[in-house]
């Protein structure tokens, strides 16, 4: 946090200081109604595969919203909101960790990178979408600029990459960042831990039916995952700044939108979509997050963003610091062109 941003963020501290407390009934009803029919539902997909395989996929969708909605009772855990005790967080996510194929402690780390520097240029690339500004694509290599445009075409971005990467590259510590070196051993625990699980479900319904069950939930969820993610940092008029300019209250109400869902999207995604308010006070659990925004109109305030509209994100890719706007490739060339 800035120098100049101690001042600014006192009164967001006194605004959510009472929506930062866990309720032990609350978090263990939301496992309990996140677990209960992701597991029934599995059951009925494994049944399913004997009627027809059309309606395995079309199960695979709930299905994937619940792995979406353990995954955000995975995060709250890693931001130690979910319970008070440290512990119990920890141990939570550990075991939620084996259903989202997400390493727990290490994502954690990599996870707090990214709200202590998000919007901050000088501090990109770890736990988020990397973002170039225009300066930097134009001083690239073709090769360079071919890479960059590959890494953010939408069909690599949201379709292959996501299942690439929980699937692959998150039974890895592939990060090169020292900071997460010590969390290298808790991968591989995640590894065992789901190596286990899915060895006794092979055991007993067959490999075919495990692979044809679990491929279709995990593409549909990272998928989705991914894009949650992607469009609440991702918009035209998000935050990015250096140096002593940054700011962490702007980078969080200004850097980060509201996802404005329906309301099934909504509670799949465990309030998620208020997003500035979850980077403004990470330790506020995710069934309070909404109550917090309807009760302060300072945070209603924040960029709204729709499934529609945020439908226009998926073009924008480069950062201009002359304009404060994430522009598109084509915009890109118009503006060397005049």
């Amino acid at each position: 946090m800035s120098a100049k941003d101690s001042t600014q963020i006192h009164p967001w501290k006194n605004l959510v200081s009472k929506y930062q407390k866990s309720d032990i009934l609350k978090s263990l009803w939301q496992i309990a109604n996140s677990f209960i029919p992701f597991i029934a539902i599995l059951y009925l997909m494994y049944l399913s595969l004997a009627v027809s395989y059309g309606l395995t996929i079309l199960l695979a969708l709930p299905a994937a919203g619940f792995v979406v909605r353990i995954f955000i009772i995975q995060h709250d855990c890693g931001h130690r909101s979910f319970f008070k005790s440290r512990k119990a967080n920890n141990i939570t996510g550990t075991l939620l960790s084996i259903f989202t194929l997400t390493p727990y402690l290490y994502w954690k780390k990599s996870h707090s990178i990214h709200h202590a520097g998000t919007g901050n240029l000088e501090h990109r690339g770890v736990g988020e979408i990397y973002t170039m500004t225009v300066e930097e694509y134009q001083q690239k290599s073709g090769w360079g600029k071919f890479k960059y445009r590959m890494y953010r075409n939408p069909l690599i971005l949201f379709i292959f990459f996501p299942y690439i990467l929980f699937t692959i590259v998150y039974r890895f510590p592939v990060s090169r960042s020292e900071d997460l070196k010590p969390y290298n051993k808790s991968v591989y625990l995640t590894d065992l831990l789901i190596g286990l699980l899915a060895a006794g479900i092979i055991w007993i319904i067959g490999w075919q039916a495990f692979l044809m069950i679990q491929i279709p939930i995990y593409f549909i969820s990272s998928t989705a995952g991914m894009w949650i993610f992607y469009v609440q940092h991702q918009f035209e008029d998000t935050y990015w700044n250096s140096g002593d300019e940054w700011s962490y209250t702007q980078a969080a109400i200004n850097g980060s939108s509201y996802f404005k869902l329906p309301k099934v999207l909504q509670w799949f995604t465990g309030n998620i979509g208020f997003h500035h308010i979850h980077h403004l006070s990470p330790k506020i659990p995710n069934y309070r997050l909404e109550k917090c925004y309807k009760e302060n109109p300072e945070f209603q305030k924040a960029v709204v963003l729709t499934l529609r509209s945020s439908l226009r994100s998926i073009l924008l890719k480069l950062w201009d610091e002359e304009q404060k706007k994430l522009i598109s490739f084509y915009r890109f060339k118009q503006l060397n062109m005049e």
